[in-house]
């Protein structure tokens, strides 16, 4: 290690705020790494301009380190990627729930595998391109991770999962400026990565479309028809496979008829689509299971948050009634739209985060 300096090894993506995080750490006086992570082994035909993690943005990240004169690195998570992300998103799919792979990537590979790699090359901190911020309370007893500063870029929700000892080794340099900022300030560096756009699509899926990669990854009793019922058993139709539809769904049912019909719940057991009106996808509670408390002990008692159901959701007051150290009951105080299994619940105080887990079943 360069003597009076501390080594962070900066996840890159290629895009604009990874980049700017390794750009603004290194003027910080640090001792910069990048490194790309290899997670497809292949790519989908169709060019991926909004996508992420593909060769031509390990391409991009490698101009940037350069542009930056840091060391450059590309770690190969092929396996580890197929085997914790991509057959959980069939899995997932193939139970009725819709997955969040984003998160997963970052729990499994990004902040436990990358995080291990870089302490293995002597680097203290991994640093990414997220907007959110850790902040600790005096003498570092305790770190939270706290909103970004742009409440239309945060993205908090998609690190609910980091625990004290992850937290304490994080570093987010762009959590306290905005987009706008952000893209300003490459700009004004010569980063050829400024304008680029942001990454909206999931990686290993080609377009908007999920649908035609779980076709080549099930078999044709996984996806076999079933009836579309309304939730009180009337038979409407029939669907073309669980794993092609989601909570809140209206288009694609092939429904006829006047009334709007929308996904309302998933029943892989039956394998039945149930369907009803709007107002049948407001709901006041749900099950959350796998629950990471990253800024709090496990608390024993019932307490009063923010709760957010997707990354979108505008987070709403709930009662969270602990079930045991990781499960929970969630009851909002009104009723929420869409609430989806395989989705993630992170509970805030204010902007900071306190935990989350996953949707398991959702109440009336």
């Amino acid at each position: 290690m360069m003597e009076g300096k501390q080594r962070v090894v900066v996840a890159m993506s290629g895009g604009v705020d990874s980049s700017m995080a390794a750009a603004l750490l290194n003027e910080q006086g640090y001792e910069v790494i990048g490194v790309s992570m290899k997670l497809l082994k292949s790519e989908p035909l169709e060019a991926r301009p909004i996508s992420c993690c593909s060769v031509a943005d390990i391409s991009d990240a490698r101009r940037v380190a350069h542009i930056l004169g840091i060391p450059f690195y590309v770690k190969n998570f092929q396996e580890e990627f197929e085997a914790v992300v991509i057959q959980n998103f069939i899995s997932e799919y193939r139970r009725g729930r819709t997955p969040n792979p984003c998160i997963l990537c970052n729990q499994k590979l990004k902040f436990q595998l990358l995080l291990s790699w870089a302490e293995n090359l002597g680097a203290y901190f991994l640093a990414t391109g997220h907007y959110a911020t850790v902040v600790t309370e005096e003498m570092g007893r305790c770190y939270y991770l706290r909103r970004g500063k742009d409440s239309n870029k945060d993205q908090s929700y998609f690190l609910f999962s980091l625990s004290q000892k992850e937290l304490a080794r994080l570093l987010f340099p762009l959590g306290i400026y905005s987009k706008a900022e952000v893209r300003q300030m490459a700009q004004e560096r010569g980063l050829c990565v400024a304008e680029k756009p942001d990454s909206q699509e999931i990686c290993f899926v080609q377009g908007k479309d999920y649908r035609p990669f779980l076709r080549q990854r099930l078999t044709a009793d996984e996806i076999s028809p079933g009836p579309i019922l309304t939730s009180q058993g009337e038979f409407l139709g029939w669907h073309g496979g669980i794993p092609f539809y989601t909570i809140g769904q209206r288009k694609g049912l092939g429904l006829s008829g006047q009334r709007p019909w929308y996904v309302v719940a998933l029943d892989a057991g039956r394998n039945a689509v149930i369907v009803g009106e709007d107002s049948a996808l407001y709901k006041n509670g749900f099950l959350v299971e796998d629950i990471i408390w990253s800024s709090i002990s496990s608390p024993a008692r019932e307490l009063v948050a923010e709760v957010q159901v997707r990354y979108r959701h505008r987070p709403k007051t709930a009662t969270i009634q602990p079930l045991s150290a990781n499960s929970a009951r969630v009851t909002f105080y009104l009723p929420q739209r869409a609430i989806t299994p395989g989705q993630a619940a992170v509970f805030y105080q204010g902007d900071i985060l306190l935990g989350g887990g996953w949707i398991a079943n959702v109440e009336d």
